[in-house]
């Protein structure tokens, strides 16, 4: 199956208790959206109604499968106990109208100084720019306030618009793996990762 992150440097036991207590610290993600905040266990509904279209689940292994709101509501539960831990983060974002708009769930290890970031957006707010600003935005954010070193993501291997992002800004092809999905079944899928030194670089010289 394969683990990640892919490339794993020892961050050490006082870095990676200041790497917990800021995850633990946050109350929302960067967005590009009207407002964001944490996710809540009254979201459930909506968040089923935004992760049920295809553009939106088709890329992300980690969703809640079968698809339903109890499913969807412990995956709020579950990334809301992992906030606790220190280990991870599930922001929702909201259109001027108040309307949920996308998401963003952080995924880390503190022990390796690690993270791993995914998120969708409407379907009718995709290919305007917003989703990329907002995932650049995040991963300068990942290192900036979490003080992370690395951040290794995957893509399935036919997602040529993620992939074609990651090599503009730095991320480095590692392998492929299997990822598994909650129902147990798996997908293929390729390894991308970033130092902290080489995303900054390539943000400073834009």
């Amino acid at each position: 199956m394969g683990t990640l992150p892919w490339t794993r440097t020892a961050a050490g036991p006082l870095r990676e208790d200041a790497i917990r207590s800021a995850v633990r610290g946050t109350t929302a993600l960067p967005s590009t959206a009207a407002t964001s905040r944490l996710a809540e266990p009254n979201d459930a509904a909506k968040l089923k109604e935004l992760f049920a279209f295809p553009e939106v689940n088709r890329w992300i292994y980690s969703l809640p499968r079968p698809l339903t709101e109890a499913s969807v509501l412990a995956y709020i539960e579950q990334v809301e106990a992992a906030r606790l831990r220190g280990e991870g983060l599930l922001s929702l974002n909201f259109d001027e109208a108040g309307q949920l708009s996308g998401f963003s769930e952080l995924r880390v290890w503190p022990q390796w100084a690690a993270g791993e970031l995914a998120g969708g957006m409407r379907p009718d707010l995709q290919s305007k720019g917003q989703g990329g600003a907002g995932m650049a935005a995040t991963f300068t954010w990942m290192f900036e306030a979490l003080d992370l070193d690395l951040i290794c993501n995957t893509t399935a291997p036919d997602n040529v618009r993620i992939q074609k992002l990651f090599e503009r800004t730095g991320f480095v092809y590692r392998g492929d793996m299997e990822s598994r999905r909650p129902d147990g079944s798996t997908r293929a899928s390729q390894v991308w990762e970033v130092m902290r030194e080489d995303w900054m670089a390539r943000m400073a010289g834009r």
